[in-house]
């Protein structure tokens, strides 16, 4: 299965998502979709052998919306291109004209480049924006004079026609004029929905505008009757203020979005056949030897193989200062270079480098649904029908009921349509979604799905594996303990000759301190998951592990079973060597907290969340380095495969768990938690087990991941309670129940096109929230006095 995020360019009201999500689950091969009007995307699930991305196109396109294709990050990615090229008016357009990159689907459909919504194909959110706001222009344009010939009751405005001109078909001119052109994305919105047994706001707008004009028409031309051009005309234009608000709202979402998109260079330099030349970075191949001069983007993922420098890695994880690369190094497309010059060999091009993995996370995470959604998808959909069937209630009552005048009857019931705003039910998550998931990447913490979001916030426990997380990961061997008989050098060998081929992380500690030690060959390895090793080194039984290890195979530690108490009270680990069932030393290793970790468990405890630590060590060191931190609990001699077993536990009491690991060893814990935090991620983002992923090796970004939760569920809420109580409140005032107290159409155009700029301006305030010290940028080969100094003392 595959997921794939095609552009929809052309949504005009919040509930046309849900028309493209069930047309494309209707197609075989397709598991999921997730589309959002506030990303003008769709994320789907599918089966490339059953169908592909062209076929998903078109699918939209029948849909009566314009998908010009996969959204891929910029340059980065070469355009899956037709064999035979579109036709100048048909087919999607080139990646370069867009504002972010697209592989264009062919269109064998014979569609227009302009969609129904009279937006090209080239057309993004900011320039959708741009096209509303002209449609706004020029529907108050016509207006003005509209509104000094019909002054709605303010007769002291009142003006005649210029040159003897009658007045009715001089307002029918000017109302056309204001609101066949403006208006038309509704209609065509609406026509749409309604030939597919759809309501949205689209279907509100045709029928309260739409009402009024046609009504007015009749009225001018065939029948007595007052007319309705001024309202109809104002009421568009508030409309039209309220959605060109909105879509500039959308646009500043998208924001993070399009940074990443436009991170990687447009060309690279390689040097192939020994001839330096300049291509575009979508045509770099895998084993391209890359050049990287000085203040130059690095296109591609690879490894360095000549020189070195320092690269400001900031936008893509959190990092605030540049991090010195030199050969053997790793660098990362989409990445800066500092002062110095490299040639590296190109390791990961297109959709498989790193910044093409953090664009597809991000965009999964904002096109996600959070459980509140489903259900306000659904009420917004019902919220449309009680719309239209209060407007007609409200004319019968007033009309024929009651026995007020027509004009009086018809002016409430296009109240009661335009007044109902299922746009703000249904932007209230997403929009907070879009603009939350977007502050984390920018931070360095990608937020795999709206869910993970919503249980964040409800995590009472957080488990942090101690090695590499609350600790640098980077144990070193602090001292050696020979048995009598035995010195340092010897115990040494024997442990390097077992641990030689171990990849833990004690391992490399004692390797290290070994190194330059002649190496005895060993044979017959046997690994006790957690507990140690052992192996036959020059014919005889070694044994290297933890005391467990030692007890269970009835090794009698001696005197050093004293000194193995000794150093674990110290908080050491202690490495045991045996020989023979007996004991020929002990190897204590240790590991250096990290700076943050202290603030960290604070910081957690302060909003309200338990910390855990677990750990293989025994309970006498993890004991003394949960007393430094201030640890909650302890959770210590825990193999590798009983960690999602301590998870479980913790969840059988009745808490909500979150789960701090590395994304590899602690898989199954993190799979096995509420919500799974992979640490030190760095570049690497594509790990399955966890929900959120933490690109740095600070634990100081799990604080911050659960405040970002906490801040965007806060808005999603105030959204939905504004959204549903302006609603309840909405209808019976535009409905006369309060009689003589009424609304007049434009004014319920105005709150109804408020209540949703409101919900989507509210959103953006999640911008505001302060996640902890903005990363540092810079641009050329200037470097920050604080890197200089790093790089002076390297």
């Amino acid at each position: 299965m595959r997921t794939t995020t095609v552009d929809i360019s052309s949504f005009a009201t919040p509930l046309d998502p849900l028309m493209v999500e069930k047309r494309l689950r209707a197609l075989p091969g397709v598991s999921a979709v997730s589309a959002n009007f506030t990303s003008a995307s769709a994320t789907v699930t599918h089966d490339e052998a059953i169908i592909d991305v062209a076929a998903l196109a078109r699918a939209v396109r029948d849909c009566g919306f314009h998908c010009r294709g996969e959204i891929v990050p910029r340059h980065v990615c070469a355009p899956d291109l037709p064999e035979t090229a579109p036709e100048p008016r048909r087919g999607a357009v080139h990646r370069d004209h867009t504002a972010h990159g697209l592989r264009p689907a062919a269109d064998s459909g014979g569609h227009s480049a302009h969609d129904d919504m009279g937006h090209g194909p080239g057309a993004d959110m900011q320039a959708m924006a741009r096209d509303m706001r002209n449609r706004f222009l020029i529907s108050l344009l016509f207006m003005v004079p509209i509104f000094f010939l019909a002054p709605m009751g303010m007769d002291f405005m009142k003006m005649e026609p210029p040159f003897g001109l009658p007045l009715e078909p001089t307002l029918f001119v000017l109302a056309s004029a204001a609101i066949l052109y403006p208006g038309w994305p509704f209609f065509v919105a609406a026509v749409r929905a309604l030939r597919r047994g759809a309501l949205n706001m689209a279907v509100l707008v045709l029928l309260s505008v739409g009402t009024g004009y046609l009504f007015s028409i009749g009225s001018t031309f065939f029948y007595e009757a007052p007319n309705f051009y001024e309202a109809s005309a104002l009421l568009l234009v508030f409309i039209l203020l309220g959605h060109w608000l909105e879509m500039r709202a959308r646009a500043g979402a998208s924001e993070a979005i399009r940074h990443l998109m436009d991170l990687a260079p447009p060309t690279a330099r390689v040097r192939r056949d020994g001839v330096e030349i300049e291509i575009p970075t979508s045509a770099v191949v895998v084993g391209d030897e890359v050049i990287v001069r000085p203040g130059g983007k690095i296109p591609v993922d690879g490894i360095i193989e000549d020189g070195r420098s320092d690269i400001d890695e900031s936008m893509l994880t959190g990092e605030s200062l540049p991090v010195a690369k030199a050969v053997g190094d790793t660098v990362v497309g989409g990445s800066i270079n500092g002062a110095g010059a490299f040639r590296y060999r190109a390791a990961r091009i297109g959709a498989d480098t790193a910044l093409a993995q953090i664009v597809r996370l991000v965009q999964e995470a904002q096109n996600s649904k959070a459980p509140a959604q489903l259900l306000a998808d659904r009420a917004s959909q019902w919220l449309v029908l009680a719309a239209i069937l209060i407007g007609l209630l409200t004319f019968s009552v007033w009309f024929w009921v009651i026995g007020q005048s027509l004009l009086f009857a018809m002016t409430l019931t296009i109240t009661v349509f335009v007044i109902a705003c299922p746009d703000a039910l249904v932007l209230a998550t997403p929009m907070a979604v879009m603009v939350g998931t977007g502050l984390g990447a920018r931070n360095g913490i990608l937020i795999k799905d709206a869910a993970a979001l919503e249980d964040s916030v409800k995590l009472n426990v957080v488990v942090f594996d101690k090695t590499g997380t609350l600790t640098m990961g980077a144990p070193k061997v602090v001292q050696v303990v020979p048995a009598a008989g035995f010195d340092e050098t010897t115990l040494l060998a024997r442990a390097i000759a077992i641990e030689q081929g171990s990849e833990h992380h004690i391992a490399k500690a004692v390797r290290e301190r070994a190194a330059g030690l002649p190496v005895a060959t060993a044979t017959d390895f046997e690994s006790f998951g957690g507990k140690g090793l052992q192996a036959t080194v020059e014919g005889r039984r070694m044994l290297s592990g933890n005391r467990i290890l030692m007890a269970e195979h009835g090794v009698d530690l001696g005197d050093l079973a004293e000194e193995s108490e000794r150093l674990q009270g110290a908080g050491r680990t202690v490495v045991h060597i045996a020989e023979d069932d007996r004991g020929i030393g002990l190897i204590a290793v240790a590991d250096a907290v990290r700076p943050t970790a202290r603030q960290t468990i604070e910081d957690l405890q302060a909003l309200g969340v338990r910390v855990a630590m677990m750990t293989g060590d025994n309970f006498g060191t993890a004991r003394r380095i949960a007393d430094e931190l201030g640890i909650d609990i302890v959770l210590a001699e825990v193999l590798p495969g009983d960690k999602a077993a301590k998870v479980k536990a913790l969840q059988d009491e009745g808490n909500r768990v979150g789960m701090v690991g590395d994304g590899v060893n602690d898989a199954p814990a993190l799979t096995q938690a509420d919500v799974g935090f992979a640490i030190g991620a760095g570049t690497d983002v594509a790990i399955e087990s966890a929900d959120v992923v933490l690109m740095r090796s600070d634990p100081a970004d799990v604080v911050k991941a659960i405040a970002l939760s906490r801040a965007t569920l806060r808005k999603m809420h105030q959204n939905l309670w504004w959204a549903v109580g302006y609603n309840v409140i909405a209808f019976p005032l535009a409905a006369g129940v309060l009689y003589p107290v009424t609304l007049s159409p434009e004014i319920a155009a105005l709150a109804m096109s408020g209540s949703s700029a409101l919900v989507a301006i509210n959103a953006l305030m999640l911008k505001r929230t302060r996640l902890g010290p903005r990363p540092h940028r810079r641009e050329g080969i200037a470097l920050h006095e604080e890197t200089a100094r790093v790089h002076a003392s390297a």
